[in-house]
């Protein structure tokens, strides 16, 4: 994070990007009026005109460091192989069998309770939301194709299962950061942040199931599927439940259904190479996105943009209630600056220790506060990872027709905001802070 204490026309090109984004999109009636990769450009570019005085090889600087962040390359890796592997999935069957599966088991009015909660245990285990919504995303589609269940909702049901892990999971890079920076154990911090966000995971649950009690199928008939062509899917599931890095869960189910496709005679070695190719060409513009978008923010940041939002939210802080709802203010308005939860906890982590300790706020309860509001607003924001992903691989949706329907994400928010007003969890035992 910069030094510099920054101001509001640091913000700009953060602004300017929001406005032509979404501003374009009321204005048209069509979100995908302005591409997201122009609205970057042209952000970046109004960004280079700020502060004259610096030299520009140094805002350059800023920028490429923002884009070329590990965490932004790590997510531009899972977007490629998870386009080779639904590519490979595809070309053999695997989703249609998967989706027919499902729906032979399953009445309609269950099928996304039950993405939700799969998605859920998914990310718990796996530790990722974007590895959990690029791996389920397909079944989703295959679904809302083959009922009357809308695609955002679909959609947005994935993405709100896999904030839930991310939120919650031993190998969360968010989990491990805000434990880190509040100096508690994963396990203390779990047993907080757990009864913070059930009554939301609950009520997510209940209101899907209301959402699509009347949901019937688009069409009527045999629903056949082969079982063979359902193991990679499963086998993603398993090794992803088993706690196996993305990178490696991803590789697996290319491998898997590959071999599969080869010996049941589902495709040839150059349609495989085919399918894998075009899957990876259709995540290269949400790649190049994620990328335009990091180092815009970056430039932001640069600028002191983040350091200005965040001086303006600590001097308000005045009670113990209003430092927890300040530490919920800062990492969330820095998750939507940043669009990308792990680094607002990292930014704001610090400063919550210091409200913390000044407050006598429980470092469990703030690290749960810092995960729980970063989670909520990432799984909101239409131009974070999770969503960037699952427009992209649904095609023709904007990320934008997906938020109204987060409904995991917004009960997150809400859920975390009466824990603070109602002072729960109420009681602790005694911790050793590290």
């Amino acid at each position: 994070m910069s030094n510099k204490k920054g101001g509001p026309v640091s913000l700009l090109p953060l602004v300017i990007f929001v406005a032509l984004f979404i501003g374009t999109g009321l204005l048209a009636g069509d979100f995908n009026a302005m591409p997201i990769p122009l609205a970057a450009i042209l952000a970046s570019v109004a960004g280079f005109f700020l502060y004259f005085k610096e030299p520009f090889k140094d805002k350059l600087a800023a920028y490429f460091q923002g884009a070329a962040q590990e965490n932004v390359i790590l997510i531009v890796v899972i977007f490629l192989l998870s386009g080779a592997f639904s590519g490979i999935a595809g070309a053999m069957g695997a989703v249609d069998s998967t989706v027919n599966m499902g729906l032979t088991f399953l009445p309609p009015s269950l099928l996304l309770s039950g993405i939700f909660i799969i998605c859920c245990f998914v990310s718990l285990a796996m530790g990722t939301s974007t590895g959990t919504v690029v791996a389920i995303v397909p079944i989703a589609i295959g679904i809302a194709d083959q009922t009357e269940i809308g695609l955002a909702l679909a959609l947005a049901t994935v993405i709100g299962g896999a904030m839930f892990g991310d939120n919650l999971s031993f190998i969360s890079d968010t989990t491990i950061v805000a434990t880190r920076t509040q100096g508690v154990k994963m396990i203390d911090k779990f047993k907080v942040n757990f009864w913070i966000v059930l009554p939301g995971a609950i009520l997510t649950i209940i209101t899907l199931y209301l959402i699509t009690a009347d949901i019937s199928l688009s069409q009527t008939g045999n629903y056949d599927f082969n079982f063979i062509e359902v193991i990679p899917y499963l086998s993603v599931l398993i090794i992803a439940l088993l706690g196996v890095d993305v990178i490696i869960v991803l590789l697996s189910g290319a491998a898997i259904s590959s071999l599969l496709g080869l010996l049941t005679g589902a495709f040839d070695i150059f349609t495989l190479f085919s399918a894998a190719g075009e899957g990876i060409a259709g995540m290269q513009e949400i790649s190049i996105i994620t990328i335009l978008i990091a180092g815009m923010i970056g430039l932001v940041s640069h600028y002191g943009g983040i350091t200005y939002l965040l001086n303006t939210i600590m001097g308000r802080i005045k009670t113990k209630k209003g430092a927890e709802l300040g530490i919920a203010s800062l990492v969330s308005v820095t998750d939507v600056s940043t669009a990308n939860n792990t680094i607002s906890i990292m930014m704001t982590g610090p400063l919550a220790k210091n409200i913390a300790e000044e407050y006598e706020v429980d470092p469990r309860k703030s690290a749960s506060i810092l995960d729980t509001f970063a989670a909520g607003f990432q799984g909101l924001i239409p131009y974070g990872g999770q969503m960037l992903a699952a427009s992209g691989l649904a095609a023709g949706i904007s990320p934008v027709e997906i938020m109204p329907y987060s409904i995991y994400p917004i009960l997150l928010i809400i859920s975390g905001i009466i824990a603070i007003l109602i002072g729960f969890p109420r009681k602790y035992s005694k911790v050793k802070v590290n």
